[in-house]
């Protein structure tokens, strides 16, 4: 605020200086002559008495209110008195006294009777008063905690600028012997007094007592920073210098201030949002009457206003939001920019008195100094308010950037399933880096939308004075171009929402991609994914290209109108058409950038005014009896959906156990949700006591250390975290981890096996120790003597939380013995409830199911019903194959424990349990996003260049040239007509001169379409290219790369950096090269027309050079640690997207929200010092550039008699324009080579190792292989990485052809190893592997994979129709793909589906249970009917009689096949021909069950565990 008021006046102080000097010719001609037509100058004294000492009290008196009031409101705490400040008030004091001793002087003259003009009263009266309230701001500054104070440095700037001219005069007076001794000593006195008050007034004051940045161990010095340090971003200066010695780091940041935080930003936004909303929203009469106080009443009607917005009558408007949140921050913005915008006409003014000057040969020397000394001035003065705009300007979009990712985050957790589907992961992750891009872009612009037609205005009206009439056909041409304008953003703006689209889609599908890739490469479905991918890609540049064509047509005409200007005697209208090309070049950029801006908007806001849970559909509390109440209640997914669930009754009492069974999609899991208050009740009343652990039929695993995931935020207690863990079976599991229970878990839990990471999500669920607990079928994922320990040990009845309230979703028949009721669900409803002895008298469905199921397992009624045997796979971990299949020490899915580890329990500290961290510090998996360092490589604009064309390239510089030559050509032909002698009254070849300047401007138009063509074009052709590389290098990156790449760097490379390559570095490259040539054309102008300031450019271009190369180093290092911070703001993002009804169930929303915050402010901790870099080069090259000014005008004075006024003019507008065409050079050079890095990070993935290539011809095996399906292991060893043991060795075993042959083995044994081997998932490390003759380590990776075929254990489907996730390179006919869905028992399901083959499955096949999904990948695989079969744990989610029916589909339909089956379940595998035992890694029994059996080895104590001995 206080700079505003400062730069205002100094504005004043110059621009109007000419016109306050004309305006004093004509009041005062005599005083004239002293003054101005001399040799000279001098001011008169009545003039210096009054004007010169009125003018800074004036300025101070004008200030005083609106500042009081400001540092009134913003009171930042109150600083200590200190040496400075004393010193600054004893000064003012010192002042105020030699002032009044100038007024009692005059009254004791007058007691003389020498009476002097009331000026001598007057002024020292005003004077001291003055200097009274300059002590007192002094003094309240200092209460108000400002530690450095413009509106007091200019108040004794202009005062001392005003005395320095009287000094000058009285120095002149006393040579010539006239003297008043008093009142020249304390003048002296006075001099000396304010020029040590301003130089005082430089330094800052210490900071206010308890302000943050006391504590702050690294604070932004911007706060502390004095007065002229800020106007010119000297602050930063230490960061740059650290820069440019060592790349800088995350910890060299500083700190953000305290208004930039997430934390202050974020609230402000979501207040005002919510209050938009709450007015937009009709009241919903029937809560209203509920309220009986006045006060409960409004907070009644409130949530009724969020809670109901299907009523609303007109949509919130988030324009408006935005604007009250950033609006008087952005204020300001406007202010300096208007200030600007006046002072830019004050250089073609100064410049018109400076040719005169020229022209006029007896005009006294000092006059042409002054102006160059004013031309000087305000061009200074010009840099250094534009710079704090545009400060202000980027401050305000990254607050505006963090508020929207802050606003999206914290709607995400609360937004509706249906709602969730509308707006998919790809998208919302778009609204966070793309969409709050946008915004941050267009704060930079929105003020030219009034800026740039004033400027018009104001350069029209001062053409219209230097040329008359004929301007008006230049502003016809403008008029005209209007129209055309407008509609072009229109067509722009459709362009733009399609890109969008596209965008969103492609990120999409990305997301599945990364998510799915182990099942891609498993079935070999890269290629067909790729396609789908660049279809999407292909429609976005369609799009791109069209909106291409429409800008530069748009530049074309913009650049013409030029060619319609009349030449008349003008530099002076050079300079103002200088003025007026920008604003008008800029017009289109700040329309499309508005465009952009304005479909994020609109995006935005249907994000955030999705459907919100309601929080009060559930009545959680205190309820008398019982533990959970459901009377009558209707439950649907959605809305518009049919209701899931219907009328649902039953009560829990406190402490109890419930199962809940029934088959596959009769809607056990969404019973859960809906006591989570996750689904949309329809009707009925639900209510739960106390709080709720959750823990889901799939784990949501954090990328965290193991410890973090369990402890979930709560405090640490180390007895009962022990008692968790060995309860929940995590022990041997944490043993076996490199770092113990700190080992970092990566993204999903992809190094921990299915059972481990349903063994930590209980464990978190365990700790947090509620009052309920909802179960989703989690003993499923584990093995069964496992299950049976965490049955006994947690869930049981005498289990950890054998007093809490339990609810269980369960296949396992022989839990339920146990239960204290169960409830039996069908088709949505509840079929039948009671104690399992009551079940079975009631002989209804239940007694059926069990008489079936449970003799499979074991005779339930043998009393053996504690062993529970009902081993249930795996579910799914968002398609990440959970097993050994990391290269890291791991455990598999079942985990032995006998009475030994029980035994060490006792004697095992936590210690031991953290491992000794010397040996083993904390063990990473995931690599972070990694910043290179050093300058970007030439290599890398090579590669730009050669992904665009090389001739493309080439032609587009050439056509630069020509541009920029002829645009020379035509302004030094311009100079030689202004200096064409005038015959009677008319020049000569009037008509060639026009003729030519004409052609040159032609040629320009048409050089200017010709390179925006090329350039544009050519970076469509380059996007397309380093797209296409990138998603062919990461689909060809071996599966070891996904597992340690975090999801987001990925989505980072795809969404952001993509982007960038699309839109941004195509424009920079534009600009950049016109900026450059202008500002080499510039000089050479300079140099013709002054030669000797050759003496000058060199050095200054020096000085150029080496501020842009110590800002680069800082800059560019700035800008990639910005990059690498942002992959975590989205993987944290994705992470909680995926886990949303844990973090809700737990009721954490409020931590994960602050992790988001943290995350976003360390983001921006890298991005404010880079903007505050940038200005700090602007302001130093525009001083450079007004050096250049400065120059140019003065050797111009010096050399005025040999210089023709058309070169003077020529050589100073040039160099008026150099500035801005520094500025831009240097924004752009950094500018490209910052962007540019997104071409770097696209570039490094194909450095990458990848695995081995998809299809070999030389040794392509025959269509017909493998004809007998006979698989032979010699010698065959396999290790994860080149650093570890192996994992598999010395394995030796031929399965003939159509053998069924069973894979078992405990943890770690290596079961799945064998076939990751198999699908050279990973390379073998010795030995070979022989099917029918061929070595698979000689074919194709997709020659391998088509031919074997596996059913993994985790069921992954794609977004997409049921069809192209069945067979996605459409080979088969619909008859064959329905033939399989009926074998996988799905005919019906999908016959039933509206769409049939159609269906669209949504993002991860959300909408189909996990069982179905696991009987679509079965239906897969008999789809491809091969030779060979792998099942991995394939029948975990279903339930047992579906588990039956796929049984028997597996044996009769791959009757000659040979099949092997990883199983933990060993009833499935008993009637197999072979089973083989695996241990350590080694083959240790191999033959048929029987045998096994009888031998009481491995097998035999592995079937007692089970009870099937």
């Amino acid at each position: 605020m206080t700079w505003f008021f400062c730069f205002c006046f100094l504005f004043c102080l110059s621009g109007e200086f000419c016109i306050f000097i004309h305006y004093l010719s004509v009041l005062f001609p005599q005083d004239w002559n002293l003054t101005w037509h001399t040799e000279n100058p001098d001011f008169t004294k009545c003039f210096q008495n009054t004007v010169l000492v009125w003018v800074p009290c004036i300025y101070l008196w004008v200030c005083f209110p609106i500042y009081f009031l400001y540092l009134r409101r913003h009171d930042r705490g109150y600083i200590q008195m200190s040496h400075l400040n004393k010193a600054k008030t004893a000064l003012g004091l010192l002042l105020w006294i030699i002032c009044w001793a100038d007024l009692f002087y005059s009254f004791w003259e007058r007691s003389q009777n020498v009476f002097r003009p009331p000026v001598f009263v007057i002024s020292p009266t005003v004077l001291g008063i003055t200097m009274l309230l300059a002590t007192f701001l002094i003094q309240f500054e200092r209460m108000k905690g400002v530690q450095s104070s413009g509106v007091m440095l200019i108040f004794w700037f202009t005062a001392l600028l005003c005395a320095t001219i009287i000094f000058r005069s009285k120095i002149l007076h006393a040579l010539k012997l006239v003297i008043d001794v008093f009142r020249y000593v304390t003048f002296y006195s006075y001099f000396v007094l304010v020029l040590i008050q301003l130089i005082l007034s430089c330094f800052p004051e210490r900071p206010p007592l308890f302000s943050e940045t006391v504590n702050d161990s690294n604070p932004c010095p911007e706060s502390s920073a004095s007065f002229l340090s800020k106007i010119t971003f000297w602050w930063i200066t230490g960061l740059m210098i650290q820069g440019y010695r060592r790349p800088l780091e995350a910890k060299d940041l500083w700190s953000l201030n305290k208004d930039d935080t997430s934390g202050e930003v974020v609230q402000g936004l979501a207040k005002y949002w919510e209050k938009e909303q709450a007015i937009k929203m009709v009241y919903s009469p029937k809560k209203q009457t509920k309220s009986s106080n006045s006060n409960g009443d409004v907070t009644e009607e409130v949530e009724a206003l969020i809670v109901k917005p299907s009523q609303r009558n007109s949509a919130p408007s988030l324009l408006k939001v935005l604007y009250k949140t950033f609006g008087p921050y952005f204020l300001m913005s406007f202010l300096f920019k208007a200030c600007h915008d006046l002072m830019m006409f004050s250089g073609p003014e100064i410049l018109k008195l400076l040719i005169n000057f020229v022209n006029d040969k007896d005009a006294p020397n000092w006059q042409g100094y002054l102006y160059t000394g004013l031309l000087f001035a305000c061009a200074c003065l010009q840099t250094l308010i534009l710079h704090q705009y545009f400060h202000i300007c980027f401050v305000t979009g990254m607050r505006l950037k963090t508020a929207v990712i802050g606003a999206v985050y914290r709607k995400a957790l609360v937004i509706t399933n249906s709602a969730r589907k509308t707006s998919t992961v790809g998208e919302i992750v778009n609204l966070m880096s793309v969409d709050a891009q946008r915004f941050m872009d267009l704060t930079t612009y929105i003020n030219m939308i009034w800026s740039a037609p004033l400027q018009v205005i104001l350069a029209l009206y001062l053409l219209w004075q230097n040329l008359g009439p004929s301007v008006l056909a230049g502003v016809a041409v403008m008029i005209l171009l209007v129209p055309v304008n407008a509609v072009m953003a229109m067509k722009t703006k459709t362009y733009q929402v399609a890109h969008m689209k596209s965008k969103d889609n492609r990120i999409k599908l990305m997301n599945e991609i990364l998510n799915g890739i182990k099942v891609l490469k498993l079935y070999a479905w890269e290629l067909a994914f790729k396609e789908k991918v660049l279809g999407i890609r292909q429609e976005e540049l369609k799009v791109l290209k069209k909106s291409v064509a429409l800008s530069t047509f748009a530049v074309y005409v913009l650049v013409d109108k030029n060619n319609v200007l009349d030449a008349q005697k003008a530099f002076v209208s050079l300079a103002l058409f200088n003025i007026l090309r920008f604003p008008l070049n800029i017009l289109p950029m700040v329309i499309s950038s508005m465009v952009q801006a304005s479909v994020s908007l609109e995006r935005l806001r249907l994000f955030l005014s999705h459907e919100e849970l309601d929080p009060d559909s559930i009545i959680r509390g205190s309820i008398k009896d019982g533990s959970i109440i459901v009377k009558n209640a209707t439950f649907s997914w959605s809305r518009n959906d049919p209701p899931s669930l219907n009328d649902i009754n039953f009560t829990v009492p406190e402490g109890s156990l419930i199962a809940i069974v029934g088959q596959v999609g009769c809607g056990k899991s969404s019973l859960l949700s809906a006591l989570l208050g996750e689904m949309d009740k329809r009707e009925g009343y639900v209510a739960v006591k106390g709080s709720v652990a959750y823990v889901p039929q799939q784990a949501w695993i954090q990328n965290a250390a193991l410890k973090d995931n369990i402890i979930f935020g709560r405090e640490m207690k180390e007895s009962q975290y022990k008692r968790v863990i060995e309860a929940c079976a995590l022990l041997p599991d944490i043993e076996i981890l490199p770092s113990g229970d700190r080992t970092e878990i990566g993204e999903k839990g992809v190094n921990l096996s299915g059972g481990q990471k349903q063994r930590v999500s209980l464990a978190r669920a365990v700790y947090c120790n509620t009052d309920v607990y909802l179960f989703d079928d989690p003993l499923s994922a584990v093995d069964a003597h496992v299950g049976k320990h965490i049955f006994d040990k947690v869930i049981g009845p005498k289990g950890i939380l054998k007093n809490k309230t339990r609810i269980l979703v369960t296949h396992g028949v022989s839990y339920l013995p146990l239960m204290d009721r169960i409830i039996v669900m069908t088709d949505g409803k509840i079929s039948e409830m009671g104690s399992y002895q009551e079940l079975l008298k009631q002989d209804g469905a239940f007694a059926e199911f069990l008489r079936t199921y449970a003799n499979a397992d074991q005779d339930v009624e043998n009393g053996d019903a504690n062993s529970p045997t009902v081993k249930e796979g795996k579910p799914m971990e968002n398609g990440v194959l959970a097993n050994e299949a990391t290269g890291k020490p791991i455990l598999s899915n079942s985990s032995t424990y006998s009475g030994e580890t029980r035994k060490s329990l006792n004697q095992t500290s936590t210690t031991e349990l953290q491992k000794a961290p010397a040996e083993k510090n904390a063990w990473k998996l995931t690599e972070a996003d990694t910043a290179k360092t050093g300058r970007v490589k030439a290599i890398v604009y090579w590669e730009y260049m050669k992904s665009i064309g090389l001739l493309i390239s080439f032609l587009s510089i050439f056509l630069f040239m020509c541009n920029h030559i002829a645009a020379l050509a035509s302004n030094y032909w311009l100079s030689l007509w202004t200096d064409d002698p005038v015959i009677n009254g008319t020049q000569q070849h009037t008509h060639v001169r026009l003729g030519v300047y004409g052609a040159l401007g032609m040629s320009q138009g048409i050089a200017v379409f010709g390179y925006s063509m090329a350039v544009s074009i050519g970076g469509i052709f380059a996007s397309r290219h380093l797209h296409i590389d990138l998603l062919h290098n990461v689909l060809r990156s071996p599966m070891s790369f996904f597992e340690r790449t975090p999801s987001g760097n990925l989505v980072n490379r795809f969404s952001k950096e993509i982007d960038t390559i699309d839109s941004v570095i195509p424009q920079i490259i534009k600009m950049f090269m016109g900026s450059l040539f202008n500002v080499i054309g510039a000089c050479i102008i300079i140099l013709l027309a002054t030669p000797i300031a050759a003496i000058v450019i060199p050095p200054l271009g020096l000085v150029y050079f080496f501020v842009q190369r110590f800002y680069v180093a800082t800059s560019r290092q700035l800008k990639r640690l910005e990059s690498v911070s942002r992959s975590p703001v989205y993987s944290h993002f994705n992470e909680t997207l995926l886990g949303v009804s844990v973090i809700r169930a737990f009721e954490e929303q409020t931590r994960f929200k602050l992790q988001s915050d943290l995350k976003v402010d360390e983001n921006q901790k890298a991005y404010f010092p880079s903007i505050v870099a940038n200005r700090w080069l602007a302001v130093r090259l525009e001083c450079v550039g007004n050096c250049i000014v400065l120059f140019a005008a003065l050797f111009a004075v010096i050399a005025r008699h040999s210089l023709s006024p058309g070169l003077v003019g020529l050589s100073v507008s040039y160099s008026l324009q150099v500035t801005t065409y520094l500025n831009w050079l240097v924004r752009m050079t950094s500018e490209l080579e910052t962007n540019i890095v997104a071409v770097e990070r696209v570039q490094e993935y194909s450095e990458m190792e990848k695995e081995a290539p998809w299809c070999i011809e030389q040794t392509a095996p025959p269509n017909s292989w493998p004809h007998e399906g006979q698989v032979e292991f010699r010698g065959y060893g396999l290790r994860y990485r080149e650093d570890l043991d192996l994992v598999l060795k010395n394995i030796n075993v031929t399965i003939k052809g159509g053998e069924k042959v069973g894979i078992v083995g405990r943890t770690g044994a290596g079961k799945s190893s064998l076939t990751l081997g198999l699908f050279r998932i990973n390379e073998s490390a010795e030995g070979e592997i022989i099917i029918d003759g061929v070595n698979v380590a000689k074919i194709g990776l997709h020659d391998l994979r088509f031919k074997i075929t596996i059913i993994p254990q985790d069921p992954v489907l794609f977004s997409g129709s049921l069809r192209m996730n069945l067979d996605p390179f459409d080979k088969y006919s619909d008859e064959e793909i329905w033939t399989s869905l009926e074998l996988a028992h799905l005919k019906n399901f999908v016959s039933s589906l509206p769409d049939k083959l159609n269906h669209e499955c949504s993002e991860g096949g959300e909408n189909l249970s996990v069982g179905q999904r696991q009987l679509v990948c079965l239906a897969r695989a008999l789809l491809r009917k091969s030779k060979i079969l792998v099942l991995d744990e394939a029948t975990a989610a279903v339930d047992l009689e579906t588990d039956d029916l796929i049984q028997s589909t597996i044996r009769t339909q791959f009757e000659d096949c040979t099949v092997l089956t990883i199983a933990h379940r060993l009833n499935t595998i008993m009637d197999y021909e072979r089973v083989i035992v695996l241990d350590k890694g080694e083959i240790v029994e191999c033959d048929s069950p029987a045998n096994l059996l009888q031998k009481k080895g491995i097998f035999y104590s592995m079937a007692k565990d089970s009870g099937l001995v």
